[in-house]
C-alpha cells in the first residue's frame, strides 16, 4: 500500500511539478487512506480513480493522470488556464469543448501550452476552474487561427457525472484580480453575441454554486414531481439573492409535463430500434440533453432531472408503459425495450432542431463553416516509356492528363497515322510506336492490332496514376499516386481493451479534432488525438471500443465521403441481437 502510495505521489508530482512537497503532503497524506475506484464507462471502458474523504482527486485515463475540479479548487494554478464567460458553462456541462472564440484573453496573453497539454477553464468572475482537458492545438496555432476553432477538448466538467461522484460541492469563489480590474466580478458586463437576459442567468447560476438538488426534492418521482429545493443558508443578509433564485424555480406542474415532453421527444427523434439495449448514461448525455436544451434551458429544470434520472426511468416503466430498463451487467442499467406503439409517443409533434445535435460536426463549434466533400478525379501522367505516343500532343513525360484527353490523343494519333483496320474499324493495327508502347515483349511477334478499348486500356495502364483534389472555393491541388482512403482499424489496449483508430482524414479535408469531437458525443466515449510517426501533418483520432459502424455512418452519411474512399468499413462489428 505504502509502495502504491509513493508511486502516486510521484507520478502527481512529475505530472504537476508546480506542487510544492508540503502541498502535496497536505492533498495526499500518508495517513489517511486513499481509495482507488476502477469505474467502467462506455461499453466497458474503464477509467482509474483516486478518492480520499469521498472526493475524487486525480483520474487516470490511458495512462495519464488528471486532476479533478475537487483539486484544482484547491490549487487552481497548476494547470495553465482558459478563461471564458459564465454563460458558456452550460455548454461545458452539457459536454461541449471550449472553442477559441469564447476565450478571454488576460492582458498578460494566452498560457504556453502545446497540443494536448493538460489544462483548465474558468470563468471571467472566478478563478476557481469548472473544466478540465487538453489544449487542442498550441498557442502559437490559436494566434496563427485567428482564435478560431477549438481552443480545450474537455475531459471533465462542474456538474457531469465526475463530479457527482464526490460531495457535489459548488466552485468556491476565488476573485480574479484582472476581473475585477475590469468591472466584470459581481457587476453587469456584456457578452457578445448572446441576450442579456441569458447571460444574466448564466451569471447567477455560476454566482450561487452551492444550491443543491436533494434526494427529496424528487421523491415523489412516481406522480413525475421533480422540484428543486434549495439548501438552508446560514446567511440572512442574502435574502434578496434567495429571493432571485426562487424566481427560477418552476411551478410543479410544467416541471412534470416538460419531463415528459423532453423523454418523449428523444425517444421518438434520437433513438432507433437498433440502438437498443441503450445505456442510460449515454440516453442521458447523447439524447435527452439535447431535448431538454431544446425545450426549456431552465437551469433548475435540467438539474434536477439529471440528479434523477434512475427513478423517472421507472416511471416511465410502470405508468406509461413506454420503456422497459433492465440491469444488464452490476450497477448498470439499460433501455432495453421501447413501445413504439405508445399513444403517447405516436401523437407527440417534435419541436425543430436549431441545436448543434442537429448537425454534430458542429457540436461546440461557433464560426466552424459547413464541411463540404471534395471532388476527387483520377488523373493519368505521362510515363517515360510511352512519350512517343504523345509527342505529337507536345505532351513531356510527367505533364497530368484527364482520362478524356488521354482517350482523344491516342485517337488522334491513330487517325493521324492512318492505323484504323480497313477490314474492321474496331481494331488497330499496331506500329512501331504502339509495339514500343503498348506490348510485352512476348507479344512483339504475336499481336498486329489491337481493340480500340484494349488500345484505351493498355495505355492508362502504363501511364502513372494520380489524382486531383478540388475542395469548394480553393484550387485544384494534383498528386501523384493513389488518394489515400481513410482508414479505421481497432487495436487491443491492455487487457481486452479495444480501441478504434481513424487517420487520414486530412487527405479529405477533415479535422481531426472536430471527427473526434463528433464522434465523443455520439458514441459517449473518450477520444483523443495522437501524431502519427512519420508523418508531419496528420493525426490519428483514437476513441474507445469497436465504434467502427458510427464512424461509418458519421463519414458516410454526415460528411457524405463515398464508400470507397473509406478502408476498414467490412471489420464492424455484426449488429443486431436474436430476439
Amino acid at each position: 500500500i505504502f509502495t502504491k502510495m509513493r508511486k502516486l505521489k510521484a507520478d502527481i508530482s512529475a505530472a504537476f511539478p508546480s506542487l510544492s512537497a508540503d502541498e502535496l503532503s497536505e492533498l495526499v497524506p500518508n495517513k489517511e487512506e486513499l481509495n482507488v475506484v476502477k469505474i467502467y464507462v462506455h461499453k466497458g471502458d474503464s477509467v482509474t480513480l483516486y478518492v480520499l474523504h469521498k472526493n475524487p482527486l486525480f483520474f487516470e485515463l490511458e495512462k495519464r493522470l488528471y486532476p479533478t475540479v475537487y483539486v484544482l479548487w484547491r490549487y487552481p494554478t497548476i494547470l495553465p488556464t482558459f478563461r471564458t464567460w459564465p454563460p458558456v458553462l452550460q455548454k461545458l456541462i452539457g459536454g461541449a469543448d471550449l472553442m477559441l472564440p469564447g476565450v478571454v484573453a488576460p492582458s498578460s496573453g494566452l498560457p504556453d501550452v502545446k497540443q494536448g497539454d493538460c489544462c483548465s477553464v474558468t470563468l471571467v468572475n472566478n478563478r476557481a476552474p469548472v473544466a478540465v482537458g487538453t489544449a487542442a492545438v498550441s498557442r502559437d496555432e490559436m494566434h496563427s487561427l485567428g482564435m478560431k476553432g477549438r481552443g480545450v477538448c474537455v475531459l471533465h466538467a462542474y456538474m457531469d457525472n465526475l463530479w457527482a461522484f464526490g460531495d457535489k460541492s459548488g466552485p468556491p469563489p476565488l476573485p480574479d484580480a484582472e476581473s475585477e480590474g475590469q468591472g466584470v466580478n459581481g457587476e453587469e458586463y456584456e457578452v457578445d453575441d448572446m441576450e442579456e437576459e441569458e447571460a444574466e442567468k448564466c451569471v447567477e447560476e455560476e454566482q450561487s454554486p452551492c444550491q443543491t438538488v436533494t434526494d427529496q426534492a424528487c421523491s415523489g418521482i412516481e406522480e413525475l414531481s421533480l422540484t428543486e429545493q434549495e439548501e438552508e443558508k446560514g446567511d440572512k443578509g442574502n435574502e434578496e439573492e434567495e429571493g432571485n433564485q426562487d424566481d427560477q424555480k418552476m411551478p410543479q406542474e410544467l416541471m412534470d409535463a416538460l419531463l415528459l415532453q423532453c423523454f418523449l421527444h428523444a425517444l421518438k427523434s434520437k433513438v432507433k430500434k437498433t440502438d437498443l439495449p441503450l445505456l442510460t448514461s449515454t440516453f442521458l448525455r447523447n439524447h435527452m440533453f439535447a431535448c431538454c436544451n431544446l425545450i426549456s434551458r431552465n437551469p433548475a429544470f435540467i438539474q434536477c432531472f439529471f440528479q434523477q434520472l434512475s427513478k423517472f426511468l421507472q416511471a416511465m416503466q410502470k405508468q406509461h408503459n413506454l420503456v422497459r430498463v433492465k440491469e444488464l451487467t452490476k450497477g448498470v442499467e439499460s433501455i432495453v425495450e421501447v413501445d413504439w406503439k405508445n399513444p403517447e409517443l405516436r401523437s407527440i409533434k417534435v419541436p425543430e432542431e436549431t441545436d448543434v445535435e442537429a448537425t454534430p460536426v458542429q457540436d461546440g463549434g461557433e464560426g466552424e463553416p459547413l464541411y463540404h466533400p471534395p471532388e476527387i478525379t483520377t488523373l493519368y501522367s505521362v510515363s517515360a516509356r510511352l512519350e512517343p505516343l504523345f509527342l505529337d500532343a507536345k505532351k513531356r513525360k510527367g505533364t497530368i492528363l484527364q482520362p478524356a484527353e488521354v482517350r482523344h490523343i491516342v485517337t488522334e494519333y491513330v487517325k493521324k497515322n492512318e492505323l484504323v483496320d480497313e477490314n474492321n474499324k474496331n481494331y488497330v493495327t499496331i506500329n512501331p510506336t504502339l509495339c514500343d508502347c503498348l506490348l510485352d515483349k512476348s507479344e512483339y511477334q504475336e499481336v498486329e492490332s489491337l481493340k480500340w478499348d484494349d488500345l484505351f486500356s493498355r495505355t492508362l495502364e502504363r501511364m502513372q496514376e494520380c489524382y486531383q483534389v478540388v475542395f469548394p472555393g480553393q484550387a485544384p491541388i494534383k498528386k501523384k499516386g493513389h488518394i489515400e482512403p481513410i482508414d479505421i482499424s481497432v487495436a487491443s489496449r491492455g487487457s481486452n481493451k479495444k480501441v478504434t483508430l481513424v487517420k487520414n482524414l486530412e487527405v479529405y479535408g477533415l479535422d481531426p479534432a472536430v471527427v473526434a469531437t463528433a464522434l465523443q458525443r455520439r458514441v459517449q466515449a473518450s477520444s483523443v488525438l495522437q501524431p502519427i510517426p512519420g508523418s508531419k501533418d496528420k493525426v490519428l483520432v483514437q476513441i474507445q471500443g469497436n465504434q467502427i459502424h458510427q464512424v461509418g455512418n458519421l463519414l458516410q452519411g454526415h460528411y457524405q465521403i463515398p464508400r470507397k474512399y473509406i478502408q476498414g468499413l467490412d471489420k464492424a462489428p455484426k449488429g443486431g441481437k436474436k430476439k
